[in-house]
């Protein structure tokens, strides 16, 4: 009876969630295109008309409304989205930030919630962290199949040599022993005065460390909750630790180029223009944080943000590459689709007279722009291990802005944002390593 009804509480496994409808849209902003003109029909010349039209006098709404919140934080330097609606927005959206208490994708919830046994599933982490297991697993029964099969051979040619010798066992010129490769057992208390032997006895699971693996791993208690368990208490309710964290290129790219996205400021719980959120991503990119006045045209935040809303404008999905020391990884459709094509790698140039114009400017770019050819090597080499192509992306920094009131006021803060980014440009170099055995002509 009880294992009847333990039966009777468990739940099939639910399917995977549809990843094409769920991440239908590639940025959180609606677009209405027109109905398609086809030929051969002329009642389509009519649609197209009364779709216009009827845009054209009631608008639909492309952006969220409300627009989007969020709020700085000054001691990670990075935008905190708290509320889950619209964290699950923007993740599903366009893949926006990454999850406080995640490797990726704001999952923490759904893990708990497994792993408490309130809920039956799988999360992403969750098949990741079983597919290594899978694999170290699979090489570890490899490494004890080559053993085993290295033991069978050591154990064949200890056999044939001692074939060789037989006719010679036996009539006291070899001892048994000495045929299979082995020292003669010694009797108590003697001491061998000539050292160790120097003959080598086979591989066998007498003599040797055994190095046998156990095939049972065991489960982690997410993973026996995986489907598998029984729901303990369904009413019981989790609270969401976890918010959304979005790197400061990414919100003022959802900020300036989208305006989808309201960043508030924790102390005052007002609105940051922004004219000012500008300032402040380009400040907080160096540490200490500095002052408008003492910024410079290629400052890390505007290097990275110039070449975010690049590859952004272009349709690629653009998330940070630190795990694969790079700056950027570009992915076609999103992480969830397939793994990323690009590896993007920022450097500055400083091709403008102005660097150039004396010679503290010229030591001052030299030093920053120089990067080693064992430095491009390796980092070459990481790519190229990971399947991935690498990708330098040349920044030209032009000369600070000086006296035009139209882009830059007294105190060093930008007005124009267009036409202050309209100053720089970006040119791609792709780097392919080059392998003597695969790379011929």
């Amino acid at each position: 009876m009880g294992a009847q009804s333990d039966d009777s509480h468990k739940l099939p496994r639910p399917s995977r969630p549809n990843y094409n409808k769920l991440h239908a849209q590639p940025l959180p902003v609606k677009t209405y295109p027109l109905p398609p003109l086809i030929p051969h029909n002329p009642l389509s010349l009519l649609h197209i008309a009364f779709t216009y039209i009827s845009q054209l006098v009631f608008p639909p709404l492309s952006h969220p409304q409300p627009l989007l919140r969020a709020y700085f934080s000054a001691e990670t330097r990075s935008i905190h989205v708290t509320d889950e609606k619209t964290a699950r927005t923007l993740w599903e959206h366009g893949f926006f930030g990454k999850g406080s208490l995640s490797r990726s994708e704001p999952a923490w919830l759904e893990r708990e919630k497994i792993r408490q046994g309130l809920a039956l599933g799988d999360t992403s982490e969750e098949a990741t962290r079983r597919r290594r297991e899978e694999r170290k697993q699979f090489k570890n029964e490899r490494a004890r199949n080559e053993r085993q099969a290295i033991e069978e051979k050591l154990a064949e040619e200890a056999i044939a040599g001692s074939d060789r010798t037989g006719n010679n066992i036996g009539n006291g010129t070899i001892e048994p022993s000495e045929a299979i490769g082995v020292d003669p057992p010694r009797r108590n208390n003697e001491i061998d005065s000539q050292g160790p032997s120097p003959v080598l006895a086979p591989l066998s699971s007498e003599n040797t460390l055994s190095l046998e693996v156990d095939e049972q791993i065991p489960f982690l208690p997410s993973e026996k909750a995986s489907g598998l368990s029984i729901l303990q208490d369904p009413t019981k309710v989790l609270v969401n630790q976890e918010h959304l964290q979005l790197t400061v290129e990414e919100a003022f790219f959802l900020v300036y180029a989208l305006g989808v996205l309201e960043i508030q400021d924790p102390s005052t719980s007002g609105l940051i223009p922004t004219s000012l959120l500008f300032s402040i991503c380009r400040s907080h990119s160096y540490f200490p944080p500095q002052p408008s006045s003492s910024l410079a045209p290629d400052d890390p935040f505007l290097l990275s943000y110039v070449v975010y809303h690049h590859f952004r404008s272009l349709g690629w999905v653009v998330r940070p590459g630190i795990k694969f020391a790079v700056d950027y990884l570009l992915y076609n459709r999103g992480p969830v689709f397939s793994h990323a094509e690009f590896a993007v790698i920022i450097l500055p140039a400083y091709n403008d007279a102005h660097w150039s114009s004396t010679a503290e400017l010229q030591a001052t770019v030299k030093k920053k722009g120089k990067k080693s050819w064992w430095w491009l090597h390796c980092v070459n080499r990481v790519q190229a291990h990971v399947k991935k192509s690498l990708v330098l992306v040349y920044v030209e920094v032009p000369p600070p802005v000086s006296g035009d009131d139209s882009i830059i006021n007294e105190v060093g803060d930008v007005v124009d944002i267009g036409r202050f980014l309209k100053r720089y440009r970006v040119r791609e170099l792709m780097v392919k390593r080059w392998a003597p055995n695969r790379n011929k002509d």
